[in-house]
């Protein structure tokens, strides 16, 4: 199991990822009106609007569906949104080559 992303929930996806763009030289690895996915050194950051997606860590494992029934993502991924028993909220992710 690995760290996938941390998500972010912010007003604005176009100045949110202008603002990483410029401030941590962020990559974009995808991007449209609801979320962007950023590439930071060895790290990634989704940001997400606070309708679509809570804040999250998500964390890649091939055992996903352990969690819980994946729902599949336009990306090719699949996960499910757990809660931890402190009310954060935690995706386990399964990508195609998992």
């Amino acid at each position: 199991m690995k760290l996938h992303h941390a998500a972010l929930c912010v007003s604005d996806i176009r100045q949110a990822v202008d603002w990483y763009v410029q401030n941590l030289n962020a990559n974009i690895a995808y991007q449209d009106e609801t979320w962007a996915l950023l590439d930071i050194e060895n790290t990634s950051i989704a940001l997400v609007l606070p309708s679509q997606h809570p804040p999250h860590l998500a964390f890649e494992t091939q055992d996903a569906k352990k969690y819980g029934k994946l729902t599949p993502h336009r990306d090719g991924t699949a996960s499910v949104y757990v809660k931890d028993p402190f009310g954060n909220t935690v995706e386990f992710l399964k990508t195609v080559a998992s």
